[in-house]
């Protein structure tokens, strides 16, 4: 199976696949400020760490003590105990906004109006209308302001993506794609049908878990479940075509590995009724870059290296989004998010 695509690797990250930005822009300098000193923020700072143009200048935290103890942990140079004053600082470029999800929007408003580029995890908020909001007061700053979905920036998706875009499986019809967290199963869709395609509906039947459809006409489906968290998830991502299958391997939202399932030459597919043998499958293997030192991880979190490299190389070349996922596909994927959350709030209300 052809792995290349105008002489570049099907893992080619996007944004050098299609010319927007060089390998070499990711020794741009960028002096990144980390709001928010949890778990998630010290992961993002091992990447960073790694990554060549970046420099981790400053953290911030509600409390001095807690930033003092961040920075010393982890080498950051100058902690804060006050967020506005920290988006404030001369030696700041970028803020990682590593707050819980409820702050999103404050805090990322907050580093826009003090005119710094943002990388905001992921959900990026609750609901569609505050995504909107961060995104116009981004352009307004021209400033960008980057959604955290990090899976987007993996290897094993970047080549999903280019075989999607190549015909290689024909027409996505199909997707399904299973997490805990709802918002990783929602921008699958963006993903198998791009951010242009408009959902006839979402369909959420939810308590503590549950599943959404989204239902795009013309026979095309989206099902995202997401499980209880203690389950024996599958954690898989399906995009399933006219003329064969992609699968995102476990775990999906971070994976280090796909399979691609093309039916015989016949064209017959790999289907009960027709009792033909199955299609072969193809694996391609992506391992987990080895210049993060992280002491302690959940899994594949030194991906994180991935979407770091990409934003320096973007904010290289003067974008103000990464075309892995931008803010249509974004706004998309929040889109369907909203409608989950109002079933989850209306089950909570019952």
């Amino acid at each position: 199976m052809n792995s290349m695509t105008n002489n570049m690797p099907l893992s080619t990250p996007l944004d050098i696949r299609r010319g927007l930005t060089s390998a070499a822009d990711v020794a741009f300098p960028l002096r990144w400020g980390i709001l928010g000193a949890g778990n998630i923020s010290a992961q993002w700072v091992w990447a960073l760490h790694a990554c060549e143009g970046a420099t981790v200048t400053a953290v911030a935290a509600r409390e001095i003590d807690r930033a003092k103890e961040f920075a010393s942990q982890y080498g950051v140079a100058t902690p804060y105990g006050d967020y506005r004053e920290m988006v404030a600082a001369d030696d700041v470029d970028i803020v990682y906004i590593g707050t819980i999800n409820r702050l999103h929007k404050e805090h990322t408003l907050l580093a826009i109006e003090a005119g710094k580029h943002v990388l905001c995890e992921k959900p990026l908020t609750e609901t569609l209308s505050d995504a909107q909001e961060m995104y116009a007061a981004a352009e307004e700053k021209d400033v960008m302001m980057q959604d955290g979905m990090w899976t987007r920036f993996f290897p094993a998706v970047e080549h999903a993506r280019a075989a999607i875009e190549a015909g290689t499986i024909g027409e996505v019809v199909l997707t399904q794609s299973d997490f805990f967290d709802p918002i990783y199963t929602v921008q699958a869709a963006p993903l198998a049908f791009g951010a242009a395609a408009v959902p006839i509906s979402v369909t959420v039947v939810v308590n503590n878990a549950g599943g959404a459809i989204v239902d795009y006409g013309e026979d095309k489906y989206a099902i995202l479940t997401f499980p209880p968290r203690n389950s024996e998830l599958p954690e898989v991502t399906e995009l399933v075509g006219t003329e064969g299958r992609i699968t995102l391997e476990r775990p999906a939202h971070c994976p280090t590995r796909i399979s691609i399932r093309i039916p015989p030459p016949n064209g017959v597919p790999s289907q009960y009724r027709t009792r033909n043998a199955p299609a072969p499958l193809h694996y391609f293997e992506y391992p987990l870059p080895g210049s993060v030192a992280m002491a302690r991880s959940s899994p594949n979190q030194h991906g994180f290296l991935y979407q770091a490299e990409a934003v320096h190389r973007c904010l290289a070349a003067g974008l103000r989004q990464c075309p892995q996922y931008d803010k249509a596909e974004s706004l998309h994927a929040m889109n369907i998010l909203t409608e989950i959350n109002k079933a989850k709030q209306a089950a909570a209300d019952r």
